[in-house]
């Protein structure tokens, strides 16, 4: 029947005014600011994420391309190419397509690449088409792409040193004497003698 309120200013308009009723918030009291300075709430840290190049190529949706791609900054492929790329980073879009070899420290897929992949890391999304072999340190698979080929885990510094260090022989222990085998249930001849 009746209903308990708190005692203060009330959180919305409900005076006279342009938005009274309406239920629009009041801005807080005592706080002045320009229209163009930023609002506190808006304001946030970028999410944390791998160092980016600031050398970001992009091959449109629609453009054809032949021939061979390196460098040492970043491209994003939307298009057709036709040749080997080979630059820092690579990002395939959903609607790229890349014949040829694919070289890379990071590379992520969401189109479809008929070739080799080399990279540290290697990301296929969801809408990924991949063949070829692929040789990565890290390989992150999304469900529902599409790999037909070979992954091959690359050779780390550490662990190329020890499988290339030949195998020191191993010296195993000759008694002087022969020692005949312990078996159970079978008495030595010294025991025999006594009985």
């Amino acid at each position: 029947m009746f209903t308990k309120s708190k005692p203060g200013p009330a959180p919305y308009d409900t005076g006279s005014g342009p938005g009274s009723g309406l239920g629009i918030p009041q801005p807080p009291q005592g706080e002045h600011r320009s229209p163009d300075a930023p609002r506190p709430e808006l304001q946030r840290a970028p999410p944390p994420s791998a160092p980016r190049s600031t050398n970001l190529s992009t091959l449109s949706a629609g453009v054809k391309y032949e021939g061979n791609i390196s460098g040492g900054g970043d491209i994003q492929i939307d298009g057709t190419l036709k040749g080997d790329v080979r630059v820092a980073r690579v990002l395939i879009g959903e609607g790229g397509v890349v014949e040829g070899t694919v070289t890379a420290e990071l590379i992520e897929v969401r189109g479809r690449v008929s070739g080799g992949i080399s990279a540290k890391t290697v990301k296929l999304f969801a809408t990924a088409r991949v063949e070829g072999d692929i040789t990565q340190d890290q390989l992150s698979i999304e469900q529902g792409a599409w790999f037909q080929g070979r992954s091959i885990q690359a050779k780390r510094e550490g662990q190329s040193v020890a499988i290339e260090a030949p195998a020191a022989p191993v010296e195993r222990y000759q008694p002087e004497k022969p020692v005949a085998p312990a078996l159970p249930g079978i008495k030595s001849d010294k025991a025999e003698a006594k009985a």
